[in-house]
């Protein structure tokens, strides 16, 4: 069978286009095999561990290596030069759009071909292009098949008048036979019928599902349990279908410190290096080792016997212990700690504005004063490392996850080390705590909490703790990233937020817009010159503005519940909805009337709560 090449963006493989899922390619869809096929025999995952990610994976609860995807190239001549992801085409049922016969993996009779047509049956002479069924059958323990069409259109319980009642039977020649079915599009559900015997059947919603075809399309062998829970009959355009499961975290200090190319960064992530040393049978075959690694480093063996005593003193942490459990509090004390001797490559680089920022806020008057009083401390991130992982996937539910190797055996997980620049600001701990002990604000979060209690929602979001403060904090980052998208030149697909709301024993009040992309440099430097104060005032001011008024107004001001699961109040497309890859919690959880405040429910609005020092 010959291959197609799919182009696909290294942090789309790691969501939408990872383990499991089905991707559209030029001529068919295909299903992304798990990671156990993605280096060949011989290849070591190892050699592409990200290093320095101690502190990530311990504060993630991950104890596999992580280790970035294989990338391959395509040369001119069509040679693939490097190892590529594999995948299998998926569905292998292909159907005639024009009298809906079925083929049953047509490319194995023509291996070379990439357009099918259809032969016909019985004397037909149809000819039409064959285009793979859309309909596909799915488990929420994760596994995935073709419809059983020879069960469908054998399902009927009741004869048709006439009936050959010898051919009619589940062991019958029909069966034996090859099959023989075709599509029958109906108003409501599609329906198979089989030619040899004319029993026909509707496409269920549920289904058994077909175990003995085996847990994934690329994995032949059934569940490794026995399947007593129906699979579902849907769409392959579904997006219940595929789940990804992944994290993210920034790499902070002391970690984002290493100095990069320096000889002890080098044997650090050169495991084979240091076991030639250590396994060196004599003083002369180690001091051997010693000279050539010298030579092929250009640098002395002094240099490496001095990285060799940094290694057994516990370089890069040199034993200080790595904090486990809430990410979030320690990114946002790594933003508010003035790094000092900062170098320009190091992964977190910072630049704190905060005494410029509280001298304009005290030159300027008015609504402005205001404004500026909402924020206490600005810092411009001009250098930034993200590391995204892919833990695994689900199907139909989100508490289920496959493991990207499928056996959740394997020692190490795919992830991708982004870089990028961003804006951090906090919010006033004063003006915030006023502004919170409004009740009529803990009543509408107390709305959105439960409606996110009773209703399945996508895995960032379990555990999450609505407050007002959240609700405010998550409203307004959306604000600034609409605001930017016109003012700072990036699409708003490309900007991210982080929220950093805090609970009672870890108060937070802040918010990180970024971009991040799996690039060397990571940005042009556009964002962080929105970081300065005065362009910043005028970002914030302008996305005050936006919040205050929507084109949607009075209704949407005044809705009850709107969006997915009604997890959305006064918070529509016209005013607060970005694109779903930039927020974290699926376009959910926003209301204006936290910010702008709401004269006919009593809220009063984030500004009046300022009280700016003379």
């Amino acid at each position: 069978m010959t291959g197609e090449i799919v182009s696909v963006r290294l942090s789309h493989l790691l969501r939408q286009c990872g383990v499991g899922a089905i991707v559209r390619g030029q001529n068919f869809l295909l299903a992304v095999q798990d990671t156990s096929k993605w280096f060949p025999e011989g290849t070591a995952p190892e050699s592409r561990q990200i290093q320095y990610v101690d502190q990530v994976r311990s504060s993630l609860g991950i104890s596999e290596i992580l280790c970035t995807p294989p990338t391959a190239t395509v040369e001119t001549s069509g040679t693939v030069m490097g190892n590529w992801i594999p995948a299998v085409r998926f569905p292998t049922w292909m159907r005639c759009p024009h009298c809906g016969l079925l083929h049953r993996q047509p490319w194995r009779e023509s291996p070379e071909a990439v357009r099918f047509r259809c032969s016909g049956r019985q004397g037909e002479q149809c000819g039409s292009l064959l285009e793979q069924v859309p309909w596909i059958v799915v488990h929420a323990d994760g596994y995935l098949a073709d419809v059983p069409w020879q069960t469908v259109a054998h399902s009927a319980r009741s004869r048709q008048p006439g009936l050959d009642q010898r051919r009619a039977g589940a062991a019958g020649p029909c069966w034996k036979s090859p099959p023989n079915l075709r599509i029958l599009l109906g108003s409501r559900r599609p329906s198979v019928r089989c030619e040899n015997c004319g029993l026909a059947g509707e496409l269920p919603e549920r289904i058994e599902f077909p175990a003995r075809h085996g847990q994934q399309p690329w994995i032949r062998e059934p569940p490794p349990e026995e399947v007593s829970e129906p699979g579902w009959v849907v769409d392959v355009n579904d997006v219940r279908i595929h789940l990804p499961a992944t994290q993210t975290a920034l790499v902070i200090p002391p970690e984002s410190r290493i100095r990069k190319g320096t000889v002890v960064d080098r044997l650090y992530a050169s495991s084979e290096v240091q076991r030639r040393i250590t396994n060196a049978r004599t003083g002369l075959h180690r001091r051997s080792i010693l000279k050539r690694t010298a030579d092929d480093w250009r640098c002395s063996v002094s240099d490496i016997e001095v990285a060799l005593r940094e290694l057994r003193n516990g370089y890069p942490l040199y034993g200080q212990p790595l904090a486990e459990g809430n990410l979030h509090w320690l990114e946002y004390n790594a933003f508010l700690d003035e790094i000092p001797d900062l170098r320009e490559d190091e992964d977190f680089v910072t630049e704190h504005h905060t005494g410029a920022w509280s001298v304009l806020r005290r030159r300027t008057e008015g609504r402005l004063r205001k404004t500026a009083s909402i924020v206490d401390r600005l810092i411009e991130v001009r250098r930034l490392q993200e590391i995204l992982v892919f833990k695994g996937f689900s199907r139909f539910s989100a508490d289920r996850i496959v493991a990207p190797d499928i056996s959740g055996s394997s020692s190490w997980l795919p992830a991708l080390s982004l870089r990028g620049e961003g804006i951090f600001f906090t919010i006033s701990r004063r003006a915030i705590d006023k502004w919170g002990q409004q009740e009529v604000l803990q009543a509408r979060s107390a709305v959105l909490s439960a409606r996110l209690a009773s209703h399945p929602v996508r895995r960032s979001m379990q555990g999450l703790k609505i407050t007002p403060r959240f609700v405010m904090l998550h409203t307004l980052a959306h604000a600034v990233i609409r605001q930017l998208e016109s003012e700072a030149g990036y699409p708003a697909a490309s900007l991210r937020e982080r929220i950093y709301a805090g609970t009672d024993e870890a108060p937070m009040a802040g918010i990180l817009i970024y971009v991040s992309v799996p690039d060397k440099l990571g940005s042009l430097g556009g964002l962080v010159q929105m970081a300065k104060p005065r362009p910043f005032l005028r970002i914030l001011q302008a996305a005050l503005d936006q919040t205050s008024w929507c084109s949607m107004d009075p209704v949407c001001a005044s809705h009850q519940g709107q969006g997915p699961a009604l997890l959305n109040l006064a918070a529509c497309h016209a005013c607060a909805l970005i694109p779903d890859t930039s927020c974290e919690f699926g376009n959910t959880l926003l209301d204006r009337a936290f910010i702008k405040g709401d004269p006919t429910t009593g809220v009063a609005p984030l500004t009046e709560f300022t009280l700016p020092e003379a």
